[in-house]
């Protein structure tokens, strides 16, 4: 279960970095795309930040259960 939690985590790094590619192709010649990718490269590095804390959270919960 913690490697599948721990491969989106790595997904949402990956999704993060391939809006920051795409941003930065499109920014000369549709900036509008532009900033839409860049918003969801901030969306997707928030979202690995935040599953990655309610991961050590929740290892943490188990840890101190058992």
């Amino acid at each position: 279960m913690n490697t599948t939690r721990k491969i989106f985590e790595i997904a949402y790094l990956v999704f993060s970095i391939v809006f920051v590619v795409e941003a930065y192709l499109r920014w000369h010649t549709e900036p509008t795309k532009a900033y839409l990718f860049v918003g969801f490269s901030v969306l997707a590095l928030f979202m690995f930040f935040f599953r990655r804390r309610f991961r050590k959270k929740s290892e943490s919960y188990n840890k101190d259960s058992k």
